[in-house]
């Protein structure tokens, strides 16, 4: 084997959602993952702490971009609309990863474990989220309420669109989402 291999993580990725789609989540190993990948495990735990990992990696990145975008949002948008609009620039970063997406998603629904460490995740954005606001001069609970609701957004769409068959993006989602709250929330 050698000592470099181009794109380790993306493959250690792609074994890995293989493996949790043929085998299950709990009866695959680390060993097998590296295995199928053509790596060692030394590899995989250079990449992630455990095989939970796998799934997880991103969020750190996630968050610190929805963060920015949140932050920098033009000073006259209202607190949703800078948290709508910081998910929706990311939907580019989930479009290149569709279908890997939704495997992702399959593998965490068949799993308890995993829907809760997802759970933790969006909460933990949802707390970022709502710091951000409050760096705007949002007060609570306006920017919690603001950025739990904007996760709620997420959460419905994001849901819909690894499940649409058509090729409507997660921004489309996400309007669309939002637009139901709105709807909910005025009464209608």
């Amino acid at each position: 084997m050698a000592r470099w291999e181009p794109d380790s993580r993306g493959r250690l990725v792609q074994a890995a959602l293989v493996l949790y789609a043929e085998r299950g989540f709990e009866n695959t190993t680390v060993a097998e993952i590296a295995a199928r990948a053509g790596l060692t495990e030394r590899t995989f735990f250079r990449h992630f702490a455990d095989k939970r990992e796998v799934l997880f990696f991103g969020a750190a990145a996630l968050e610190e971009f929805l963060v920015s975008a949140v932050e920098t949002a033009p000073e006259s948008a209202s607190p949703i609309e800078a948290v709508t609009s910081a998910l929706e620039a990311a939907g580019p970063l989930f479009e290149e990863r569709r279908d890997s997406s939704r495997q992702r998603q399959q593998v965490i629904d068949a799993n308890t474990e995993l829907r809760e460490r997802e759970l933790i995740k969006l909460a933990s954005l949802a707390s970022a989220l709502a710091d951000a606001l409050r760096r705007r001069g949002v007060a609570d609970p306006a920017a919690t309420l603001t950025a739990e609701a904007g996760i709620a957004v997420f959460r419905v769409a994001f849901a819909r669109w690894v499940s649409d068959s058509d090729s409507r993006g997660l921004p489309e989602h996400i309007r669309e989402s939002l637009g139901a709250l709105q709807t909910v929330t005025a009464g209608r």
